[in-house]
């Protein structure tokens, strides 16, 4: 089994679910992809299931025998659908955005196998922020630009971003990036996985 993503939170979740695998990451634009589509109108449900199957269809060309997993994650405030922040000032615009209102977090999940897909699945998770200071927002993105940095929405739920959180609405895995429950239940049961 090949997981077609470089996320470190994706991998931590598999590795501690005790799945044997093997990261190759995909090379994609996902930016352009996530434009286009954009452009398009596509749901924001379309678009973290589109690049999750991008993702997939990369790897399973080159490992047609392999299971190949392909992810990713989609913030939709309503408005907009937010990227990973390139710069602390970016980091600190988004959570200013999303203070005190209530978000989206879609995950998707593709798999594919000989060039094909198999299974898919997306899931959705509530999120509402509290109340931000502009100090507290200051600190939080200076002590943690370094990790959130490669998260939509500049926060980590499983280490301090959770501070930023009134309510959570969904499952944590969703929150995390992977539904991780759904896509072991397709696992064990297609025997892929040890059930």
């Amino acid at each position: 089994m090949i997981l077609a993503s470089a996320s470190t939170s994706r991998a931590r979740l598999l590795r501690d679910a005790a799945v044997a695998f093997e990261v190759v990451a995909a090379r994609i634009d996902e930016e352009s992809l996530k434009a286009a589509l954009l452009a398009e109108a596509a749901s924001p449900r379309d678009i973290a299931d589109a690049l999750a199957e991008m993702k997939a269809r990369r790897v399973s060309a080159r490992r047609p025998d392999a299971v190949v997993i392909g992810s990713d994650q989609v913030l939709d405030d309503g408005t907009t659908i937010l990227s990973k922040p390139a710069t602390p000032e970016e980091a600190r615009a988004q959570i200013r955005a999303l203070s005190g209102r209530t978000h989206q977090l879609i995950s998707a999940v593709v798999l594919y196998q000989g060039g094909a897909p198999i299974w898919r699945h997306a899931g959705t998770a509530r999120m509402t922020m509290r109340d931000i200071s502009d100090r507290y927002l200051d600190d939080y993105v200076d002590r943690n630009w370094g990790r959130i940095r490669h998260s939509v929405g500049g926060y980590l739920i499983e280490e301090e971003g959770v501070r930023l959180f009134s309510r959570i609405e969904g499952d944590l895995f969703t929150v995390q990036g992977l539904p991780l429950l759904e896509l072991l239940s397709y696992l064990s049961l297609r025997g892929i996985v040890p059930a």
